[in-house]
């Protein structure tokens, strides 16, 4: 029996205007009474998603929980507690950082354990943040001095060609002597997390903290940042809208999108 469902949001769980259907949210509240955990499992801050959590029905509410940073964090809701964390090396951070802002073109999130920066935002972006509810500081630098002393969870990068996604993280690879963990999410980031960490991996220390074995967890995504959810669980759930990759490493491909109610369809497939 599934006791847990840890959901990637963007372009999974969220339809395309950022919003959760009213029908999966109406599920969502009856797996939770059924005793079965919903838990976001996300690349975003946890501050972020508190609007979600609320339409969730698990703000403030301690036992529940989320993954963030692409499984840099795992928080209980009840005080947003943070219980398992692990940041990039600041050195590394700011390594990452500069190459990118040597080539003008990208746009740069920096994450913090409570805050999103963002340099050099262009009005695609911008509409991005807005349609997700993302609150973040603007900020002007070509390196991460005034972050030094701070934890980073992550440093992002924006640019609509895969194609410049790739370049970056090559020319990471060839040039710093660390090897963080990079994924690439929403068809416009390519994100660059501590070494060793991924969603897979934080869904299940979640379980093992409250009593929930891997092979009774779902995972539902649909992007490169997802795939280790979706290996290393109970049961891994691609979206239709889902990259060839996702779909290949899933148990249980639906046939709806984001867009369709994805949740209820899976616990209908499942019969949950």
């Amino acid at each position: 029996m599934y006791k847990m469902i840890v959901s990637d949001l963007d372009e999974s769980l969220l339809k395309d205007d950022g919003s959760v259907s009213a029908r999966d949210l109406e599920t969502i509240a009856r797996l939770k009474r059924q005793g079965i955990k919903f838990v976001p499992n996300t690349g975003r801050g946890f501050a972020s998603v508190q609007r979600l959590l609320d339409d969730l029905g698990t703000r403030g509410e301690a036992g529940q929980y989320v993954i963030s940073y692409n499984g840099g964090a795992v928080v209980d809701n009840a005080h947003n507690e943070i219980v398992l964390a692990k940041p990039l090396p600041f050195e590394v951070a700011d390594q990452i950082f500069q190459l990118a802002m040597a080539h003008p073109d990208y746009c740069a999130h920096v994450y913090t354990f409570h805050h999103v920066y963002v340099t050099r935002p262009n009005p695609v972006e911008l509409g991005y943040l807005a349609n997700r509810q993302v609150a973040f500081t603007e900020f002007h630098a070509s390196d991460l001095q005034d972050f030094a002393g701070r934890d980073i969870a992550k440093v992002i990068f924006q640019h609509p060609e895969m194609k410049m996604r790739e370049a970056l993280r090559d020319e990471v690879a060839k040039t710093i002597d660390y090897q963080p963990t990079v994924s690439f999410s929403s068809n416009r980031y390519v994100e660059f997390n501590p070494a060793g960490i991924d969603k897979g991996d934080a869904a299940i220390a979640l379980g093992a903290r409250i009593g929930i074995a891997p092979d009774e967890i779902i995972a539902l995504g649909d992007n490169s940042n997802d795939l280790s959810m979706i290996r290393k669980v109970g049961l891994g759930v691609a979206v239709a809208n889902a990259i060839p990759a996702v779909k290949e490493a899933a148990g249980l491909v639906l046939d709806v999108t984001n867009n369709e109610d994805p949740v209820t369809a899976l616990a209908t497939k499942l019969r949950l």
